[in-house]
């Protein structure tokens, strides 16, 4: 019985040997990192930056409430068209095939900011008495949008110029043979609008040949409120 306990004990403190043995030499060339269960999956573990927040329409900024949020472009030359987005709709744009050389024009509800009527109207070899006809029907309390593409001006007239005044621009009257052109107004408004940019053409600063560079305009307008 003595010398069956003593194999015994040799036994157990040769395996323990062993596995110490093989431990030491294995372990020390093997790197080793905790793995979960979503890293095992497939899933990663590493915590990653929170996503990146985008606002309405791509702005920068987000808009406060009771206001909408816009973005409008200019063509680029005459081969890139323009595009005008409200409260993240896009209205016009060339993806939407609904833009032409001109003047590009939409009107939205001021209140709830629905779309009710879009058209370009072809300033270079079209004729003006559509534009005029279009912005006789702006019914008040609507917001305008308008972008240029290629050449704005050409047609116009001094009555066209006179109503693109009237709904809040600076530069209607001025503008000329292939300037840029970006303007946010309303019909109704009293004063001129703060959300309109304009770019001559001029041969010493233009960025393309014979166009002026894009212009846009981004922000937030106040909703009309019902009374």
């Amino acid at each position: 019985m003595r010398l069956t306990g003593m194999l015994r004990g040799l036994a157990v403190l040769f395996t323990l040997v062993t596995t110490w043995f093989f431990a030491t030499t294995y372990f020390h060339h093997v790197s080793f990192k905790s793995v979960n269960l979503r890293s095992w999956l497939g899933s990663s573990d590493t915590p990653t930056k929170a996503a990146k927040v985008r606002n309405k329409c791509g702005n920068q900024k987000s808009c406060p409430e009771n206001t909408f949020t816009f973005k409008i472009i200019s063509g680029a030359a005459n081969v890139v068209g323009p595009s005008m987005c409200l409260d993240n709709v896009v209205f016009m744009s060339a993806v939407k095939n609904n833009i032409g050389r001109g003047l590009n024009i939409a009107t939205v509800n001021g209140t709830n900011g629905h779309l009710i009527s879009m058209a370009a109207f072809d300033m270079y070899s079209g004729d003006v008495k559509d534009l005029l006809k279009f912005l006789e029907g702006i019914k008040t309390g609507s917001l305008v949008l308008i972008a240029s593409y290629d050449d704005p001006a050409t047609k116009l007239n001094d009555k066209a110029r006179q109503m693109l005044t009237e709904l809040g621009s600076s530069y209607a009257g001025k503008l000329g043979f292939r300037d840029n052109w970006v303007f946010l107004g309303g019909k109704g408004l009293k004063g001129k609008s703060p959300f309109e940019q304009h770019l001559k053409n001029n041969h010493d600063t233009n960025k393309y040949d014979g166009w002026p560079e894009v212009l846009e305009i981004e922000g937030c307008v106040p909703k009309k409120m019902d009374k």
